[in-house]
């Protein structure tokens, strides 16, 4: 596997941890409701709430041990989640700062501050790496019959806390460097205050392609080094009087994403609309009302993204430049609201009576203006340079898309199954299947021969968008279903492309 692949086996594996933080934002975007000002200590449910939030939001580099041991292991078995479990204490413990100063004999105010923030997000993630890697590799392994009972998938928590040790020493060495270079990457953009928002939010969209923005991501919204901007925003009342967090600053990282999601992305979904020809107006419309409407209830952009990102990628371009002005205006406003999962409108109702959201109303207003300046910049581009957008393409293609597309999309659309089975068609058969997985709104799959997919057909099928990465790796965009597709498609093939 190259090394992209093996970052965006990484990157969808976040995924599994931060599908999470959606309840941490609920509970704690009630409890704030119904509490603005006392932010629970003037109401015992509030309280309850907010504190069975932070227990989520506090433990965080815990559940990226977790999540990213589960999601990276080859079947997605428990026991691989319970041996990032056990090399994340392991590693945490023997990085105490306590206990780095007894194993090398020096004095507690001599060691390095880096230790101090030992238990982060990225420590989480390396553990989760490591303990996903010992699985696949020891799952499998079967020891003399005096010690069958830990072959298999009970050995491999066994050896990981053995490796650990192993790594903790590494780390010894290494961290304060790791940390540093961290601490010095998120400060380099912090300086740069607003504009230095308006840039991440830029490369933020342009890694989506890809699937890297969670790397990017985990940054600026977690604790990799320093920023934490999640997790802080959503602590309120805790994390401003902890210090972790400055009113009308934390949040700046999330803020500028509301006016996109739910405003300039409908917009952009409108002009694609009008910019259609007349006979694919019904087509497109049924298309760009579910993508738009997912983008603003739920700030989940895929579906509507990758209905123009490589038809017209000068589209795309110029999407994450408007994000990144987004950004900017609403750090340099101090406009802030926060999310627990995405900037749709779910997320800033919950987050309206969060303390540190500041006039979180005008990017409503923001919002309504990024609207018309994508209806009417997207309008423009696409007839100025004639770009083949949905509904725009050559009639012939087209109309054998329409035609092809009804049996097939209606029986997918009530029987995950025989979506399921569709897809296994489209790309090849189950000879060509190395993997399935899926993140929010793609199948990602590793094939055999990416060349066999039918990339009409997939489109055929309901797909919004079909990216091969490379020979073997291909992303099939279908929407909020994927995972259940992708598991009826693991089920379809008795779980042998799942152990491959």
């Amino acid at each position: 596997m190259s090394v992209l692949g093996y970052l965006q086996k990484i990157g969808r594996a976040l995924m599994v941890p931060v599908a999470v933080l959606p309840a941490a934002a609920i509970m704690m975007g009630v409890g704030y409701w119904l509490d603005p000002n006392g932010w629970g200590a003037d109401s015992a449910v509030a309280a309850f709430l907010i504190q069975a939030g932070a227990a989520i939001i506090d433990k965080m580099a815990i559940l990226f041990a977790v999540g990213v041991a589960y999601g990276m292991s080859k079947d997605k078995d428990g026991a691989a989640a319970l041996a990032g479990l056990v090399g994340y204490l392991v590693l945490t413990t023997l990085l105490k700062p306590n206990v780095v100063a007894q194993i090398q004999g020096i004095p507690l105010e001599q060691v390095p501050a880096a230790f101090k923030k030992i238990e982060n997000q990225f420590v989480g993630i390396l553990c989760g790496v490591i303990a996903a890697e010992l699985y696949n590799r020891f799952s499998g392994v079967e020891l003399h019959k005096a010690l069958a009972f830990f072959s298999g998938r009970r050995l491999v928590p066994i050896v990981t806390s053995v490796v650990m040790i192993f790594v903790s020493f590494a780390m010894m060495v290494i961290w304060p460097a790791i940390y540093g270079a961290l601490v010095h990457f998120g400060e380099s953009i912090v300086s740069l205050g607003s504009v230095g928002a308006g840039i991440y939010a830029f490369f933020n969209r342009l890694l989506i392609p890809i699937g890297l923005h969670h790397a990017l991501n985990s940054v600026f919204w977690f604790d990799v080094a320093g920023i934490n901007d999640i997790p802080n925003f959503l602590g309120g009342a805790k994390s401003l009087a902890e210090g972790k967090a400055v009113l009308g600053v934390t949040g700046m990282y999330q803020a500028g994403f509301f006016p996109i999601m739910m405003f300039g992305l409908p917009g952009a979904a409108l002009a694609i609309y009008h910019a259609a020809k007349p006979q694919n107006k019904a087509r497109v419309a049924s298309l760009m009302i579910a993508a738009g409407f997912a983008s603003f209830f739920t700030g989940v952009t895929e579906p509507l993204e990758f209905a123009f990102m490589f038809v017209a990628p000068v589209l795309y371009v110029l999407h994450a430049f408007l994000t990144g002005v987004s950004v900017f205006i609403a750090a340099q406003m101090h406009w802030i609201a926060g999310f627990g999962f995405s900037a749709g409108l779910v997320d800033m109702v919950l987050s309206a009576r969060n303390p540190l959201a500041v006039n979180w109303f005008m990017l409503i207003v923001q919002g309504l203006v990024f609207f018309a300046i994508y209806y009417f910049s997207f309008t423009a581009v696409i007839k100025m340079l004639n770009l083949k957008t949905p509904g725009r393409e050559d009639d012939e293609v087209a109309d054998a898309g329409v035609a092809a597309a009804a049996p097939v999309a209606a029986a997918g659309a009530s029987d995950t199954d025989t979506l399921a089975q569709t897809y296994l068609n489209v790309i090849g058969g189950a000879a060509n299947i190395s993997d399935i997985d899926a993140c929010i709104t793609r199948l990602r799959l590793t094939l055999v021969d990416t060349a066999k997919v039918d990339e009409a057909a997939a489109k055929r099928a309901g797909a919004s968008g079909v990216i091969k990465l490379n020979s073997t790796n291909v992303q099939i965009i279908i929407g909020p279903k994927a995972e259940l597709v992708a598991a009826a498609m693991r089920k379809l093939l008795g779980g042998d492309a799942a152990k491959k």
